[in-house]
C-alpha cells in the first residue's frame, strides 16, 4: 500500500503503538500497580466498575489491562493484526472513558469528548483502513503460506 496517506497512517500507528506499549510496559514493571483506584473512583456505571475491582475480578482485570496495553502497542508498532488490535484498543478506550465521565462533562475541560474518545476514533480508523500494510508486517505476512492458509481470518486481524 503506497498512497499519499501512507506516511500519515504509519506515523499515527507508530505513535499510538508507542503510547500503548509504554503504558503497558510501565504497568508490567511496577509490581504494586493496580487498576483498583481508577475502577473504584468510577462516576458512571459505578456498579460495573466496582465489580471489576472486586477481589475475585481485580487480578484478571489487572492482567488484561497490563498485557492488553502492551500487546496492542506491539501489534501497532509492528503493523500486524492491526484490525484486531485497533478494535480492541477502541474498546479499551471506551472502558477507560466511562469511569471519569460525569455526564455531560468529562474532566475539568471537556464536554462529552476527551482523549479517550479521540484515541478510540483513531483506533477505529486504523482498523478500518488496513494501516498495518503501511510499512508494517501485514503486507509481508499476507504472502506467507501460513497466512494464505488461514486467509479467512485475515479479514478479522488484518
Amino acid at each position: 500500500m503506497r498512497t499519499p496517506h501512507t506516511l500519515v497512517m504509519f506515523l499515527l500507528r507508530i505513535s499510538l503503538g508507542w503510547l500503548f506499549l509504554y503504558a503497558g510496559a510501565t504497568k508490567l514493571a511496577d509490581p504494586i500497580w493496580s487498576a483498583k483506584g481508577y475502577l473504584m473512583s468510577a462516576k458512571t456505571f459505578s456498579g460495573f466498575y466496582h465489580w471489576l475491582a472486586s477481589p475475585g475480578m481485580l487480578p484478571l482485570v489487572d492482567f488484561l489491562n497490563e498485557w492488553g496495553l502492551t500487546l496492542i502497542g506491539v501489534s501497532l508498532m509492528l503493523g500486524i493484526a492491526v484490525r484486531l488490535s485497533g478494535t480492541l484498543g477502541a474498546l479499551l478506550m471506551l472502558l477507560y472513558y466511562f469511569p471519569v465521565l460525569t455526564f455531560p462533562y468529562i474532566g475539568e475541560h471537556a464536554y462529552l469528548v476527551d482523549e479517550h474518545i479521540i484515541y478510540a476514533a483513531a483506533f477505529l480508523m486504523l482498523a478500518s483502513i488496513r494501516a498495518g500494510r503501511a510499512w508494517g508486517l501485514e503486507e509481508w505476512c499476507a504472502g506467507l503460506p501460513f497466512c494464505r492458509k488461514f486467509s479467512r481470518y485475515r479479514s478479522i486481524i488484518g
